[in-house]
């Protein structure tokens, strides 16, 4: 067991999983505490270090930081984060003070050992090994609030949102719709925003127009960054893992004729107009109903002038195509 508790968490080490607990000072990041407890299995673990902090004066302190590193496609909230968060924000970073060090490099040495020694690789894992945020979750933009809830997603328009956003009313979608989240937070004088990726014909348009995008405040605050990454989170952790082995290829290996013996006569060959399962199901016509509110959406973008009319017959075609 190696462990260490400093002002904002603490680490515990048992040699098999990782418990992160967060500080419950007014210095712990509103992410932090929205997460709350975390424990890290070890096969999800790429590396830990101990980075010692600079002379005293310095913004790092004496004391250093001990830095967790993730495998990709093991943790839905770093696979959702990807870098965008600041460092107080970082549940798989602890600062350490001066009297900490050695303790630190303690445990950091204690995970690599482990690791080592169950031959946990380094590359990206197939499935997710940490449960993503649970739900029910609301994210409070400034021009509406996204409910989710683990099957439905909700979008409800507050006073500040665009007309085209207001006509179109609350919209309600079922969670096996979306095919993915894009997000980012706000920079400069531009606002961040978390867009809900659709499956099907999707116009982009900037956020604030957007049906399905809610956008955040112009000033990035703490709880807003808890907010929208604690969100995209639980969103990522229930679609489809990016590094999940393709379906179709253990169909297609099965498929494929044995090796012939000597002397046996030569298998008959596929015709190649006949199409396969995979080939089938990928020209499945859509959800008549999700294409029928496509459409009703473009008339909407349309009529408010958002999308020229040039833009609206490209965007219905490609609607009506899939029909």
């Amino acid at each position: 067991m190696a462990e260490i508790t400093q002002e904002n968490g603490a680490w515990h080490f048992d040699g098999e999983e990782i418990r992160i607990v967060p500080g419950s000072g007014r210095g712990t990041h509103p992410l932090r505490a929205a997460l709350g407890e975390v424990t890290v299995p070890l096969a999800a673990v790429a590396g830990v270090s101990f980075e010692p902090g600079r002379k005293a004066g310095r913004r790092t302190g004496p004391g250093g930081r001990l830095r967790l590193r993730m495998r990709p496609g093991a943790d839905p909230f770093t696979q959702a984060t990807a870098g965008r968060l600041p460092e107080a924000a970082d549940p798989y970073l602890l600062e350490v003070d001066r009297g900490g060090a050695a303790v630190a490099e303690y445990l950091a040495a204690e995970v690599r050992d482990a690791r080592l020694l169950e031959q946990v690789p380094d590359g990206p894992a197939d499935r997710y090994l940490l449960p993503g945020p649970p739900v029910p979750l609301v994210l409070k933009g400034s021009d509406g609030t996204l409910l989710f809830d683990g099957e439905l997603l909700r979008l409800e328009w507050g006073w500040a949102a665009e007309e085209s956003k207001k006509s179109a009313g609350v919209r309600t979608m079922p969670f096996t719709e979306l095919a993915g989240v894009e997000w980012a937070l706000a920079q400069g004088f531009e606002n961040g925003f978390l867009r809900l990726l659709t499956r099907g014909p999707q116009v982009r348009v900037k956020p604030a127009h957007d049906p399905y995008c809610v956008v955040l405040w112009g000033l990035r605050s703490a709880r807003e960054t808890a907010q929208v990454a604690v969100m995209a989170a639980a969103l990522t952790a229930r679609l489809p893992h990016p590094f999940e082995p393709a379906r179709g290829a253990a169909a297609e290996s099965a498929a494929e004729p044995p090796a012939a013996l000597p002397g046996a006569p030569a298998p008959a060959p596929v015709p190649a107009s006949a199409p396969g399962p995979a080939a089938a199901a990928a020209a499945a016509p859509e959800d008549h109903d999700a294409l029928l509110r496509r459409l009703r959406e473009l008339g909407e973008l349309h009529a408010a002038g958002i999308l020229t009319e040039e833009e609206f017959r490209a965007a219905k075609k490609a609607v009506l195509d899939r029909f």
